[in-house]
């Protein structure tokens, strides 16, 4: 694995500005032509220099409805496994994302995806560029705003001063729901808000209580604009417990199975029973 996946960062090459931009006519315009996508917000964006996009997550698809809708590049991080694929195939999947702005981030770390995320965003935003990131750190399960993690958005934001525009993508997860192969043609929305300014939290990159305030505010400020319903913990923890329940409804399920198999089994014996000679019948 090369330098650059291992630490998350990546050369703006002249290679990779025309990659995108090629991607952003064909992908880009696809989808907008497709699903005819909203827009509010855009106003919002500068015309040039550093932000943040802190988005809410519903769907695979939103790192991709909101570059086509925006007329600077921006640029997610992304698992490095999508880079690092061997064949045909991964060499493909690699050109897509590396395309379509995605920056790869090598998650076997100590501490994970969050330290490469705020390497990531730092050099993103040194460059002058857009930086996307979720701040709930994965997909939503089922619609809801979970709680934003600290590490990432709000150290990203304190450390390089950057304005954080709140963005809510509405309806993307509707498109193609979890075992749905091909997607729905509807409109999706997106939702840009005014930027947020916490320059005032400047050099305190690393108080935990400084960081919890600036990621509540801006996750605030998705839920206003969303509209979903908040839930005050992290959509991690909301998977394992929605994981577990399956897991335990799967294992009643087959425990009731087996229990009526097993009375079944008893009936066929008493019958049998009953009919043998000398029993009686």
């Amino acid at each position: 694995m090369s330098g650059d996946i291992v630490y998350g960062l990546s050369e703006d090459t002249g290679g990779t500005r025309l990659l995108y931009g090629a991607m952003k006519v064909t992908v880009g315009g696809t989808l907008k032509l497709a699903f005819r996508p909203w827009v509010e917000g855009l106003e919002h964006v500068p015309a040039e220099g550093p932000a943040i996009l802190a988005s809410n997550h519903l769907s695979f698809s939103d790192s991709f409805f909101l570059p086509a809708v925006l007329d600077r590049k921006v640029t997610f991080i992304a698992k490095a496994e999508y880079f690092t694929t061997p064949g045909v195939k991964g060499r493909m999947t690699a050109a897509f994302f590396k395309g379509a702005g995605q920056l790869p981030v090598d998650r076997s770390g100590a501490r994970g995806a969050g330290e490469a995320a705020v390497r990531s965003g730092i050099e993103v935003l040194r460059r002058g560029e857009l930086f996307g990131i979720y701040p709930e750190g994965t997909r939503s399960p089922d619609g809801r705003l979970y709680r934003g993690k600290p590490g990432g958005l709000a150290r990203v934001a304190l450390a390089t001063g950057a304005p954080v525009l709140p963005v809510a993508m509405i309806d993307t997860e509707k498109i193609q729901p979890p075992g749905k192969v091909v997607p729905k043609l509807m409109r999706p929305g997106i939702r840009i808000g005014r930027p947020l300014d916490f320059s005032r939290y400047q050099g305190m990159e690393h108080d935990r209580f400084v960081l919890r305030a600036v990621t509540d505010e801006v996750m605030y400020e998705i839920m206003r604009l969303s509209g979903q319903e908040y839930v005050d913990i992290y959509a991690t923890a909301a998977k394992r417990r929605l994981a577990d329940a399956a897991k335990a409804d799967k294992q009643a399920q087959a425990d009731k199975q087996a229990e009526a198999e097993k009375q079944s089994q008893a009936e066929k014996q008493s019958r049998a029973e009953k009919r043998a000679p000398g029993t009686g019948a």
